[in-house]
């Protein structure tokens, strides 16, 4: 098929592929009703006005509720002077901003090459991305979290790190799961980021015990080690190494860890290495990677965290693999073993998510990125300007010509960008089934949750 060459072609193209797009998520993936933020919201809503206990509140009809730290409910407080369609809206705005965010940090001032036409591309690729439409309709806080992240990985990047770590810790007061991101600081040597993000951690949580020390006391000695709040770990939405083992049969803690230990030292050794050479968008892909593998619970779209993973892929000049990953996150494919994951079929094809996260952490490349600062062309021209003793070398877009090749960058989830000049880096429930609708919790006319296909009594 010959490229769009006119901006009549173009914006056809455009809105062709737009409308496939939105028959694709408004039929096969179902969407989830924004369960999620119903939880926040009616959690909180709750709490202030009707004098209940944040952990307490269960949607109705469903036995889910509140299971993040005291802090995250803390900070969601200003949702509860709204009522639920306004926190629709709100949700939904934030969610939008902090996707800008994070694709302008992973792309750096690349996306100017390819105007509005790439841009376009970029948007219909990024909207069939399974856990990133499964955060927005579920109104979850992946995204604003990844922006957090990326945010302190921008700082280190670019050398102006005085207040990073600030992101990373008010990210794992809101979640846990970020807080692994410390241990990449660990890592590098950066004594004074991980300090500062563990202070910032500290203070949110010490914030939250002051205002609700009831709640905090019931978390951290009950609720945070109760798995069965969140859903049953064998429900196929569960792409982490203790779902795998899980669907296998196997709950016991033991073997997971046993599981676990090894995914660690291989980040460990492959994080340090990148931290080493300066490649942070490659440390905090990889650490991206193994909180996904690592915890208990790693519902679909928690893989958000994957995205810096398929812009070092770009970067280094996989293409085409990054493309054929991105691909399969669209596809919803695990969703096929929904009501039996046995059997070869299931352990491969009900997993697949999983063995794609473990691929990128055994496989990403580290040390094929440039290490020092970099400034990209802002001309579309496919060319780069010479560079002077006097300053760094442009790096080449290898294969980017135009916004036809944009493309397949866009599917990838990232963009070309320098290793300084920007950061890269790098937690519930389930995108759609390819089944109809049913009494299921992942199915939007059930009101109910994803995390699990029979949700317990209440």
């Amino acid at each position: 098929m010959m490229p769009a060459r006119t901006d009549r072609a173009r914006l056809l193209l455009v809105l062709v592929l737009a409308a496939v797009v939105s028959v694709f998520t408004a039929t096969v993936p179902l969407l989830r009703d924004w369960f999620d933020l119903r939880v926040y919201h009616g959690a909180v809503d709750g709490w202030i006005h009707h004098g209940g206990r944040i952990y307490d509140y269960r949607v109705p009809g469903t036995a889910y509720g509140f299971t993040y730290p005291p802090f995250a409910a803390v900070a969601m407080l200003p949702m509860s002077m709204f009522d639920l369609r306004a926190a629709i809206a709100v949700a939904l705005l934030l969610n939008i901003a902090a996707l800008a965010v994070v694709l302008r940090i992973l792309t750096g001032p690349a996306w100017r090459r390819y105007g509005w036409f790439g841009c376009a591309l970029g948007a219909c690729a990024l909207a069939l991305f399974e856990p990133l439409r499964d955060t927005i309709s579920f109104g979850q806080v992946n995204l604003l979290l990844l922006a957090l992240v990326l945010a302190d990985a921008r700082l280190l990047a670019t050398g102006r790190d005085r207040w990073a770590g600030v992101g990373i810790g008010l990210a794992a007061a809101v979640k846990l799961t970020p807080a692994l991101f410390i241990g990449l600081l660990l890592l590098a040597r950066r004594w004074r980021a991980a300090a500062v993000a563990s202070a910032a951690t500290a203070a949110a949580t010490a914030l939250a015990a002051c205002v609700a020390p009831e709640a905090s006391r019931f978390y951290w000695t009950e609720a945070m080690w109760d798995t069965t709040r969140v859903g049953r770990l064998d429900y196929v939405s569960n792409q982490s190494l203790q779902g795998v083992l899980a669907r296998l049969g196997e709950p016991d803690r033991a073997v997971w860890a046993v599981a676990v230990l090894p995914v660690l030292c291989v980040w460990v050794f492959r994080a340090r290495r990148a931290a080493a050479k300066g490649e942070w968008t490659t440390a905090f892909a990889l650490t991206g990677l193994t909180a996904c593998l690592v915890s208990p619970i790693t519902w679909v779209h928690h893989l958000v965290w994957l995205l810096p993973s398929f812009a070092v892929l770009v970067r280094a000049g996989h293409r085409r693999i990054a493309g054929a990953l991105y691909a399969v996150l669209c596809t919803s494919v695990v969703w096929l073993w929904f009501d039996d994951a046995s059997g070869v079929g299931g352990f491969l094809g009900g997993n697949a998510y999983t063995w794609i996260t473990l691929g990128l952490l055994l496989w990403l490349p580290v040390g094929q990125l440039p290490s020092t600062a970099t400034v990209l062309a802002r001309s579309t021209s496919a060319t780069a300007p010479a560079a002077s003793a006097a300053t760094p070398a442009i790096a080449p877009l290898r294969g980017q010509r135009g916004p036809a090749s944009l493309a397949g960058s866009a599917a990838a989830g990232s963009a070309v960008g320098p290793e300084r000049g920007f950061a890269l880096s790098a937690s519930s429930d389930p995108t759609g089934s390819t089944r109809p609708a049913a009494e299921k919790p992942q199915s939007s006319s059930s009101r109910a949750s994803s995390y699990t296909a029979k949700p317990p009594p209440d």
